[in-house]
Order: structure tokens, then sequence, then C-alpha cells
């Protein structure tokens, strides 16, 4: 980096009763690309939607929810019915409002212990949810185990408290129809939490049998990102927490973890995806020299973070069916 990047500023300290000058190098402050922020939103709101209103069709007409063969073409006919696109925004605004809550809870953690970091960066896909998730970049490092445990648990706290009632109204819009869950490509894993809910709005029914309604959907998928995230492995969201908890021990209890994502793998393919990304590419973790203990409140919140990831958690959460 060169001495442009860095601009000089005058700083005064008593020495011995007299003021002495010195001069520090400081960064400026970075310049926000909001354009960037605003059009990648912009563009996972319309993948989402192109999906949603796929989604909702299915839903209206008692198709599965997702099948290979017909639905990914949502994305090359959504001009021959632009208008059906706001049929999307229950499924699209459910799954954007879930993700950008976890991604706003790391943000305004980071503004409240002034570390400096982005707004969130959408990631639009062409999958059956629109999107690949989104993310913050903290671009500041960070000294103490209690930020860094605040602001790792404040983005799955924020977007877990959105998507439970989120769930709730979706599931109460939610239908029977025998064997849906066996029909079209696709059959998707029940995460603990959403086997409690159902079993209360709809008792004595097979999970099969319940056909999601898209904002149900769209929640179920918040599920899995909040499962995702909290794996307590390199520098997920799970991670931070796990080396505010127990520091050094970290790295060696991350390839223990990342071990366990193989066996995984012979249920769900994308387990192996995930230990091998994470092995070469996230196990690193910044080392922070701060003795100071965390206190029972945090514990306390580590261990509400590892119910949710509990409930959130599926064995299988995507199996093909027939062999799709």
């Amino acid at each position: 980096m060169s001495p442009a990047d860095f601009s000089r500023a005058p700083e005064v300290s008593p020495a011995n009763g007299s003021g002495t000058v010195r001069f520090l190098f400081q960064r400026p402050a970075r310049r926000q690309r909001y354009w960037l922020n605003g059009a990648l939103l912009a563009f996972t709101l319309f993948t989402c939607s192109v999906m949603g209103a796929r989604i909702q069709q299915n839903f209206d007409r008692n198709l599965p929810f997702f099948d290979l063969e017909r639905d990914l073409d949502a994305f090359t006919r959504w001009w021959a019915q632009p208008a059906s696109l706001l049929q999307g925004l229950p499924f699209a605004l459910t799954l954007l409002g879930i993700l950008l809550a976890h991604e706003l809870g790391h943000y305004l953690a980071c503004v409240f212990y002034r570390v400096d970091a982005s707004l969130p960066y959408f990631l639009p896909a062409p999958t059956f949810a629109g999107t690949f998730g989104a993310f913050i970049r903290i671009r500041a490092p960070i000294y103490s185990k209690r930020v860094l445990f605040d602001i790792g648990i404040a983005g799955p706290l924020a977007g877990f408290a959105l998507l439970l009632p989120l769930l709730a109204i979706g599931l109460a819009y939610s239908k029977i129809i025998p064997g849906i869950g066996h029909q079209g490509s696709l059959s998707f894993g029940t995460p603990g939490l959403l086997w409690i809910l159902q079993a209360a709005i709809f008792p004595n029914t097979a999970g099969a049998d319940i056909y999601l309604h898209p904002v149900a959907r769209a929640a179920w998928i918040g599920i899995l990102a909040t499962a995702l995230n909290l794996l307590p492995i390199g520098q997920l969201d799970g991670g931070h927490i796990l080396y505010s908890l127990v520091g050094e021990k970290h790295r060696a209890m991350s390839r223990i973890f990342i071990v366990l994502l193989i066996p995984l793998g012979f249920l769900w393919w994308v387990w192996w995806l995930w230990a091998a990304f994470l092995f070469f590419f996230g196990m690193r973790h910044p080392a922070i020299y701060d003795n100071t203990d965390l206190g029972a409140g945090r514990r306390s919140l580590g261990w509400l973070a590892m119910l949710i990831f509990a409930l959130s958690f599926t064995w299988a959460p995507v199996a093909a069916i027939n062999g799709a």
C-alpha cells in the first residue's frame, strides 16, 4: 500500500508537563459503494421474485414445489408475463427480509462497536431460492473476544427472530395434499423447528402431506441459511462464537467438525463441498489476544445459539427424487 493511502494527522500529548507534537498515519474513511449494494439487492429481488412467482403458481395449482425440468425455465420465460413477478413478492420479500435481518444484525453490532464494515451485499443466483445469500465485509481487526462474540451472534439472533413468526404465518396458509412431499424432482428435509410448528398447526398429519406456502418455504430457506452459518467451524458465525468461548482450541475443534461433515456427505453431497471449502479457505481465524471472561450472560447466549443451530439443522436438507 502506498503512502498516498494514508493521511497524516497531528496529535498533541503531554510529556513531563510540556506538550510534544507527533504525527500519526491514519487511514481515510472508506467510501461506501452504495450503488453496488443497491444494485445487487435489486437484482436479487428480481431473481427471487422470478422463482417466487413460479413457486406461487405451483402452489395455486397443487403442483410440486419444484421440478428441475419444469421450473428452472422460469428465468427464461418471465418476460412473457412480467406482471406475474408480483406473485413472487411474498416469497421474495420473506426470504430477503430474513437475510437482511441477519446481515443487519452483524452490521449494527459493528456500528455499535465502531468496527469498520460494509452494508450487506446480496448474491443473485438462478436457483430454486433465487439467491446464494448475502454477506457483509468487516474491514477492520477485532481485538476483543466480547466484541467478536457480539458481532458473530447478532446476525443469527436477528434472522431467527424474524423467521420464526414468518414461518408460523406461512404454515397457517399452507395446505394438506397427500404425498405432495414425494412429488417433483426434489424433496426437502424437515428441521426441528419446522417439525414442532407443523405438529402444532397440523396435528396428526405427516410432514410429506403438508404443502408449504411460499412464505413458509422462504422461511425454510432462512432456517437452512441459519444452520449453515452456525456451523462451529472457522470463520462462520458459529466459528466466531466458538473462538470467543474456547480461544486457541478453536482450530482443533473446527477440524473435528469438518471431519464430521464427511459422513453426512453420503446423505447430502453438498456437505462435502462445505467441508472442502471450509478446510482450504475458512479454517484460519485471526488471533485475538484477550483473556477477558465473556461473562455468564454471553455464555447463556452461546447456549441459545447452540439451541437455534439444533432446531435449524437437517441431516439432508435437499434430496433428489427418482434419480433426478
